[in-house]
């Protein structure tokens, strides 16, 4: 049996996480009580004994009682402990993306009432779900993300894989909006030529032919993307030797439209000729 916990705080993509896994054949519970997943667990063991393997997933937040969220920790290990594969995804995403998320779609914040703002809410939400945060096997930064990227995520995330190989995440950044949350390395590449600075360029991004080509006319960016592919192809086989699943590594720039989406786009193409689980998200791009 699998069992995969998907949290985070209110507006940061849940919903969807869940109806994306329920696409692929889980079972998909929301808001289940902590303290009722061992019995449940049980029960569908019991109700599931043809053979065929049980992949459950299971949505657990801020409405859960304080207390449940504590114990969440050493219930889930109780549970690893019988057999079940146990997987838990943590989804986060910047303030100011959850306060615009709900200003947009005007939902009412579970925490939020007559003494407790928007604001303080999503905060107070950061500081509860903090047990869950701390055991993630994988972290996922939704700000800026479509759902058409999430779903590419999550799918990545959870599609089963060997264990000699990582799935592995390149996303582009701008740095004007702050670092990534879910990243093991960042690579920093506003030392690079700007294509932003010449006027035919600064409306394209680093997919289009134009841009490709001023980069691709830059020494500088071959030599840094040369160092970035001989870094990774050096470490990476180290990171799944130690038994690592995920590897996500953040390219940014200033604005993250050019110098950030080439380069991510280039490494993707590189390390797709040798991983079989490679992916790559803009996250400053609409899709």
């Amino acid at each position: 049996m699998r069992l995969v916990v998907i949290s985070g705080r209110s507006g940061s993509g849940k919903s969807s996480a869940l109806n994306i896994l329920e696409d692929v054949g889980f079972t998909c519970i929301d808001n289940l009580p902590a303290s009722l997943l061992p019995e449940l667990i049980t029960q569908l063991q019991t109700d599931h004994s043809n053979g065929e393997e049980l992949k459950l997933a299971v949505g657990i937040d801020a409405r859960n009682l304080v207390g449940d969220l504590n114990k969440i920790p050493e219930i889930l290990k109780r549970i690893a402990g019988s057999g079940v594969e146990v997987n838990v995804m943590f989804l986060r995403a910047h303030s100011s993306d959850l306060l615009r998320r709900y200003s947009e779609t005007r939902r009412k914040h579970p925490l939020s009432n007559d003494h407790i703002s928007l604001k303080e809410a999503i905060d107070l939400e950061k500081e509860m779900l903090a047990p869950i945060a701390d055991i993630a096997d994988r972290n996922i930064d939704t700000s800026g993300l479509s759902l058409h990227q999430l779903r590419d995520l999550i799918k990545n995330t959870v599609v089963p894989h060997s264990d000699q190989h990582m799935s592995i995440l390149f996303e582009s950044f701008g740095f004007k909006r702050g670092i990534p949350e879910d990243t093991d390395f960042i690579f920093d590449v506003r030392c690079l030529p700007n294509p932003y600075w010449k006027q035919e360029l600064r409306g394209q991004t680093g997919r289009d032919p134009q841009v490709i080509e001023f980069l691709e006319g830059q020494v500088d960016v071959a030599s840094m993307l040369a160092d970035i592919i001989g870094y990774l192809t050096r470490w990476i086989p180290k990171f799944q030797a130690n038994n690592r699943s995920y590897l996500t590594i953040a390219i940014g720039c200033t604005g993250g439209q050019h110098r950030s989406v080439y380069m991510a786009n280039r490494l993707c193409e590189h390390f797709s000729k040798e991983q079989p689980f490679v992916q790559v998200v803009h996250k400053e791009l609409s899709s």
